[in-house]
């Protein structure tokens, strides 16, 4: 891995812990126009009132850009990855989809969120939702054992997307599903952001 691939994964890092400690998102620590809460960013990304309410203490940090699982025809029994779970909002939200008989795995590469996200799980009682320490480029998980992967807002985080792509191939089933939400640009970045680190998490 290059010396800047390095720094944007250090930065990345970084950033997502200083979140988790905080408990309080990207989103409503710059400016998000209008929106003033983390329900609010989530009404305006496609969660309903119930999946907004349900209560699941500091879970939901607002680090998303949409709701995956409005797209992923979740059902009972399934085997779920979440890439980059982070504190774990959709991955509890994806276990009440799946039911007892399914599974939830969660990856991040952030000590600080899976603590979180751990604790999260353990208060509201989730017995099958697991966080594993591990980067969406090497993912700590069997081959094809998902029926789906989900991701919000994370794969514009990795420096190496090929690499993401080819480990959700493998985990994958054969028919299984994959459901991203995430940041797309429509044009050139200047070079000036192109090799800015920081840029990835700004």
């Amino acid at each position: 891995m290059t010396s800047q691939k390095k720094d944007i994964k250090k930065n990345v890092k970084e950033r997502y812990a200083q979140a988790a400690l905080s408990s309080q998102g990207c989103c409503l620590t710059s400016s998000c126009g209008s929106l003033t809460t983390i329900e609010d960013l989530g009404k305006k990304l496609g969660y309903t009132p119930d999946q907004l309410s349900i209560g699941l203490g500091e879970a939901n940090l607002g680090l998303g850009c949409g709701n995956p699982i409005t797209m992923a025809g979740l059902q009972p029994g399934e085997v779920v990855l979440d890439l980059g779970s982070g504190a774990g909002f959709d991955a509890f939200l994806v276990a009440k989809e799946v039911g007892l008989e399914g599974r939830v795995i969660g990856v991040d590469m952030t000590p600080e969120m899976l603590a979180k996200a751990r604790e999260n799980a353990r208060n509201n009682n989730y017995s099958n939702v697991e966080f594993r320490l591990g980067e969406i480029e090497n993912l700590p998980v069997d081959d094809c054992s998902m029926d789906v992967v989900i991701s919000n807002c994370v794969i514009n985080l990795s420096p190496d997307k090929h690499s993401v792509y080819k480990e959700i191939l493998r985990v994958l089933k054969p028919g299984g599903r994959v459901i991203i939400s995430d940041i797309l640009r429509s044009g050139e970045f200047p070079e000036s952001i192109k090799n800015d680190p920081a840029a990835y998490t700004a």
